[in-house]
Formats: structure tokens, C-alpha cells, sequence
């Protein structure tokens, strides 16, 4: 969620920046060279692809706003198009779980950037665990501390990777003349259309953050005006940029070599053109971007689960604070240190894809079901529901044969959360009835 002071006037400028940090945050860094290993020559089409869908659900998202704006953001539309059922509980629950995901990818893909600069034990493997589990720990120390310089971190950070970035993209192009790898970007090196969809949806975790506008809509000045352009610069800002630095990256490097330094390639892309310092600025881009990224979402995540909870899908409990904060704080951050040092960052990154591209679904139809009541068109809403859904099916479908375990996860996730969430209410409800039975 956006780290605002309460009853803070948000301007467009400060809006767009909200939606852009929220998206260029650890995803690009994380997911590049995953995307590359699925669709090869064709990761721009990938990215796009991928960019389309978070188009067509941006819309939704700022039909929503207007009418329902919220601090709770996406928890407040599915609670709104639901009510406060098993379903819309178990989809909420879903939204907190994704957030631990996201954690657990920036967490990842700080841990494989860390060693290029450092390395500690002499063991890569090793270096990766500690030095994702450090960010974790410190990033929820600075959270507990305080939440404005939090709120300050990740100001100064989306200035930052967005200078070093777009100037990646400049020299990078410029770079493409004369480099024999960008015969790779040609049509005979993509992969199939199916493997290109994949590939973006695999990755469409790097896009998901543009939902943090809803939680910042309440402050924004000129909603009418200014939140459905907030949604439209910001993802387009971002498609743009994300095709343009899969471009460079292609063109750049043989795929051998992006292979071998997949969790890092953004970094090893600047090597062409500005050789080991191009390398180690990437590098530096990528810790301030990741630890920016898992400040903000570990806040964010937080967020979640006390709002989830005051709605009564989740226990009371997690309403109550543990020093200065919602004690889904630590528990956040428990269960990220406990994912990220388990999984794969295939498994990680295609868990969290399903896991946003199955909630924007829903809140899609949100949109399409409330379209009279909400202003807005429902044609629109309703094709991003069945792009969402079908990008999921086809996720699940293709990773069953590729990354089983991703699957598996994805499955035991969605499983839990509808299980867990109909236990609680089922509870809850014989607790009400015997509360009855005892006053009468």
C-alpha cells in the first residue's frame, strides 16, 4: 500500500509516482531472465502481452476508485461486489498471501544481485540465503522503527532506478548497433505464441503494483480527473519501459549468457556498453530497487491482513498491534524469510502471477457486474476478466509440465485460503449463535 501520512492531498504527479514505484520495483530485476529462458527473442511481445492485461484491469481500477474510494483499495471492491462471504474472505486472504510472494521475489533477487559486490562466505549458495534473509530482517526493524522514513526510502528509491533505468535504456540502444545478438530479437528466434503468452504471465508480477493507486484514492485531489490518468500514465510508462529494456537486453546478449546469469541479467546487459561499471550501477539499482520494494510491500502487506481482519475474514487478532505495529507485520515477515528460502524463484515468481492474475480477474468483474453503478463500461471490465482468467488457465496449464512445484504451490495456496477462510466464519457464526442462545 502507498506509505502516506492520513489526510495527506495527493497530486497527479504524486499518483502517477505511486503507481510507477509500486511496478518498477523488484519485479524487472527479478523476473527479466526468467522471462528470456520462456520466450527468447520474443520477451518485448512477452512483456507486452503482459502489459495489455494490466491495461485492461487499470481501467477497472479507476472505475472503482471513483466509486469506491477506499484505503482498503482491492479489499474493499471484492467486498463490495461479494459482501463479506467465504468467498470474498478466502480471495482477500489471497491478496495477503501474493504480498508475502512479491516479498519473497524481491527478497530473491536482492539475495542473487548481493554477491556480485560482496561476496561473504565464498559459497554463492549460501551468500544468497543470508543475504535475503538480512533485507528481510532489516527492512522489518526500519518498519517497526518508523513508517515515514519507510515512506522516505522509497520516495528517494523510485527516483532513483528510474534515472539509472532509463539511462540503461539510452546508452543500451545505442549500444544495439553493430551487436551481432540483435539478429536475436528477429521472428525466427521467438517462441510459440502459447510460450510468449506464458512467458508474460509467468512475469506479470512485474506489473501487478498499480493496484497500490485504489489504497491512495481517499487523498488524491481531482479524483474525477486525476485517478484515471494516474492509471493510465503509470502502466503505460511502465509497458513502455519494461519492452523496451527486454529489447536492450536481448539485443545485448547471446542467450547462452543470459542463461547463465539469469537471476542477475540486468546487470550483465550493462556489461556490453559500460563493462564493469555499467554492471556494478545496474547492481546498485537493483539492492536500492529490491530493499525499497520489500519496505513498502512489508507496510503494505501489513495493511492487509488488519483490514482484512476488521472485516471480519480474518481473526480479530490481527487487528492488535505488537509494538508500534499490526502484528501482521511479523508475521509477514515470518512467512516471507520462510518462502523465500524454500522455493525456486520460478516457483516464487509463478505463484505470484497466479496469484494477482486471479484476484484482478475478479475484481474485473467487479467492474463488469457493478458497470451501471459505477460509470463504467463493461465491455471493457468484462474482456479483462476473460483475459485474466484465461491468462491464469493457461499459466497453470503450461507450468504443470514445466515447474510442477509452482503448481503445486499456486494449488495449496488457493486450497488454504478458501479452507482457512470457511473454518473462521463457520466459528464465528457459532459463536454469534450461542451468544444469542445465552442473552435469550
Amino acid at each position: 500500500m502507498p506509505i502516506v501520512p492520513d489526510n495527506k492531498k495527493i497530486n497527479l504527479q504524486e499518483a502517477i509516482s505511486i503507481g510507477i514505484g509500486g511496478m518498477v520495483g523488484g519485479g524487472i530485476f527479478a523476473v527479466l531472465g526468467l522471462a528470456v529462458s520462456l520466450a527468447q527473442g520474443g520477451t518485448p511481445i512477452a512483456f507486452f502481452f503482459a502489459g495489455i492485461i494490466a491495461c485492461l484491469t487499470a481501467y477497472s481500477y479507476s472505475k472503482l476508485s471513483l466509486a469506491f474510494p477506499d484505503r482498503g483499495g482491492t479489499v474493499k471492491f471484492i467486498n463490495q461486489g461479494f459482501g463479506k462471504t467465504v468467498f470474498s474472505g478466502a480471495i482477500n486472504n489471497l491478496l495477503w498471501i501474493s504480498y508475502i510472494i512479491m516479498l519473497s521475489l524481491y527478497a530473491s533477487a536482492f539475495g542473487s544481485y548481493a554477491p556480485n559486490l560482496y561476496v561473504i562466505t565464498g559459497n554463492t549458495s549460501l551468500d544468497f540465503h543470508i543475504y535475503l534473509s538480512g533485507i528481510i530482517i532489516l527492512a522489518t526493524v526500519i518498519n517497526y522503527y518508523s513508517i515515514a522514513v519507510v515512506s522516505k526510502i522509497e520516495s528517494y528509491a523510485v527516483i532513483i532506478k528510474l534515472i539509472i533505468l532509463i539511462g540503461f535504456v539510452i546508452i543500451g540502444f545505442y549500444g544495439l548497433f553493430g551487436n551481432p545478438s540483435v539478429e536475436q530479437l528477429s521472428v525466427s528466434n521467438w517462441e510459440s505464441p502459447l510460450l510468449l503468452l506464458t512467458g508474460g504471465m509467468v512475469i506479470f508480477v512485474a506489473y501487478e503494483g498499480f493496484e497500490l493507486i485504489a489504497n491512495a484514492a481517499p487523498d488524491i485531489i481531482n479524483p474525477e480527473i486525476n485517478i484515471p490518468k494516474a492509471y493510465n500514465y503509470s502502466v503505460w510508462f511502465v509497458v513502455c519501459l519494461y519492452v523496451v529494456i527486454a529489447i536492450v537486453t536481448v539485443g545485448s546478449l547471446s542467450f547462452d549468457t543470459i542463461a547463465k546469469s539469469e537471476d542477475y541479467v540486468l546487470a550483465e546487459a550493462a556489461k556490453p556498453m559500460l563493462g564493469k561499471v555499467g554492471f556494478t550501477i545496474i547492481t546498485v539499482a537493483a539492492l536500492i530497487s529490491t530493499f525499497s520494494a520489500i519496505n513498502a510491500s512489508l507496510y503494505g502487506g501489513s495493511r492487509v491482513s488488519f483490514e482484512v481482519a476488521e472485516d471480519d475474514e480474518l481473526p480479530h487478532h490481527l487487528t492488535s498491534k505488537l509494538w508500534n505495529q499490526p502484528v501482521g507485520l511479523i508475521i509477514t515477515a515470518v512467512l516471507t524469510l520462510l518462502i523465500a528460502n524454500t522455493l525456486e524463484l520460478e516457483s516464487i515468481s509463478t505463484a505470484g502471477s497466479a496469484g494477482f492474475l486471479l484476484i484482478f480477474a475478479i475484481v474485473n468483474y467487479v467492474a463488469y457486474k457493478l458497470s451501471k453503478e459505477i460509470n463504467g463500461k463493461g465491455t471493457i471490465s468484462f474482456l479483462g476478466f476473460i483475459m485474466c482468467s484465461s491468462a491464469f488457465v493457461t499459466l497453470m496449464i503450461q507450468q504443470y509440465t514445466s515447474n510442477f512445484v509452482g503448481v503445486i504451490v499456486i494449488i495449496t495456496l488457493l486450497l488454504s485460503c478458501f479452507i482457512l477462510e470457511y473454518l473462521y466464519k463457520n466459528q464465528e457464526s457459532r459463536k454469534n449463535i450461542n451468544k444469542d442462545v445465552n442473552k435469550s
